[in-house]
């Protein structure tokens, strides 16, 4: 079978401005819910877009921790690339995909750090192992091999050997402050319904965008 063969038409189901809530955080927590109900596997995964400092752009899979109508937090190594991307250019935008329900969520917007009694909170909640892993890995950098992690990990392991880990100051949470929120339900013959909210401080702008 060749690439370009391969293709599907989505027919479950439609989306329009009548069905759709005032605000993007409220369609967003509806779509969440259906996703849960829908078991699909990784639910929580999304792609993270920064720009370097370079003005590349850079993507990789990270997981959703949290949502509220502040926006869409996600945890990880402050001096890890994305770290680095976010420090020069505090813009970012997140996308996940639902393929079960035939639907995608692009969330584009400012990323700010959260506040470290948030960061501790979740940190604490982590089995041990990731905790452990947090403080053994130095994200993002070049290692001679493999032995190089699981030798510090062993290390940590027998120095916290009570379970008593605590957050390391290099790592914690981001919270992407939405400006522009897409959902895209997919249709047949690719003419996808496609409804953008856009503004700031709860002032939405509802709008149909071409598939």
């Amino acid at each position: 079978m060749s690439i370009s063969s391969i293709r599907k038409d989505y027919q479950l189901r439609s989306l329009s401005e009548s069905e759709v809530q005032p605000d993007p955080i409220s369609q967003f927590s509806q779509w969440w819910d259906e996703a849960l109900r829908s078991e699909i596997d990784e639910v929580n995964a999304m792609t993270l877009s920064t720009v370097t400092s370079a003005g590349r752009p850079s993507a990789r899979i990270v997981l959703l921790k949290g949502f509220d109508e502040r926006g869409f937090v996600f945890y990880t190594n402050y001096e890890s690339d994305k770290g680095h991307d976010l420090a020069a250019n505090p813009f970012a935008s997140l996308v996940f995909f639902w393929k079960e329900l035939e639907r995608q969520v692009r969330v584009m917007g400012k990323c700010e750090q959260v506040s470290s009694t948030e960061s501790d909170e979740y940190f604490n909640s982590r089995p041990l192992g990731s905790k452990l892993g947090a403080w053994a890995s130095p994200q993002s950098r070049v290692v001679v091999n493999r032995e190089v992690l699981d030798k510090q990990a062993e290390e940590l392991l027998e120095r916290y050997a009570d379970g008593n880990v605590p957050r390391p100051m290099h790592w914690g949470g981001y919270r992407v402050i939405p400006e522009t929120v897409e959902f895209w339900q997919g249709r047949s013959n690719r003419l996808h319904d496609r409804i953008k909210y856009s503004g700031k401080d709860g002032a939405w702008m509802l709008e149909r965008l071409a598939p």
